[in-house]
């Protein structure tokens, strides 16, 4: 069996869905091309994929349809969606509909490479026997519901989107310092209210909501110099 990442390379236009293709081919990856929304969907009840690159525009269902679907499938897919540069709004409503990630055309082969390669970094991240419930502090965030129960208190805490997409990246890196303007560009497609854009404002009312003392937190630990890094409970 072929234990490397499989990734669908989602392109109506032959030429570039080939070179696609055959460049993340030779990076190592076991790579599929698909021309639209028919030949991805019939790949996907075949087998589910690592990471989906989908083109945006398509003919017929176009790639924030597509990006619901497969969100809809699992939440394990990680999905880049392609747009062409200066197409903000399509960007911003790809990434709404469930995708991970976006690059503009035309792209640089080394940027889409390093793209791929950290987001199958921090679908990996997650270990399979936790499932979709983890421990964070003195809850538990379940990522299926989307949800943050605090366990001693047997009830649900209030979490925004931006709040469980920060919550969401600090699980896929756990014991990894995160960097705070890498963590405000991942998740800025959120919720960009106009004072409400600073990491450390989310971190401190996520604290609040998960951490025993707040003021001592214990699963989300300010890195001095870098920003912050999830710590799992040993027990």
């Amino acid at each position: 069996m072929d234990h490397r990442p499989h990734i669908i390379v989602v392109e109506d236009e032959p030429t570039q869905r080939q070179l696609l293709v055959g460049y993340l081919t030779k990076e190592n990856f076991r790579v599929t091309g698909a021309e639209g929304g028919v030949a991805l969907r019939r790949l996907v009840e075949r087998e589910l994929p690592h990471l989906v690159l989908l083109d945006i525009n398509l003919p017929g269902e176009d790639g924030r349809a597509l990006a619901r679907w497969l969100r809809e499938k699992s939440n394990r897919i990680g999905i880049i969606i392609v747009t062409v540069v200066g197409e903000t709004a399509d960007r911003v409503i790809g990434l709404e509909s469930g995708a991970d990630d976006y690059i503009p055309k035309p792209f640089e082969p080394r940027e889409l490479l390093a793209r791929v390669k950290s987001l199958l970094r921090r679908a990996a991240a997650i270990a399979p026997n936790l499932g979709s419930r983890v421990r964070m502090g003195r809850c538990v965030l379940d990522l299926e519901k989307k949800v943050l129960s605090d366990i001693g208190r047997h009830k649900e805490e209030i979490l925004t989107a931006s709040e469980f997409d920060l919550l969401k990246i600090f699980v896929e890196n756990p014991n990894r310092p995160l960097n705070r303007d890498w963590l405000l560009e991942v998740t800025a497609h959120r919720e960009m209210e106009g004072f409400d854009r600073s990491i450390d404002m989310r971190v401190a009312r996520l604290r609040r909501k998960l951490e025993q003392d707040p003021n001592h937190p214990t699963a989300i630990r300010t890195v001095r110099g870098v920003g912050y890094m999830f710590v799992p409970p040993k027990d």
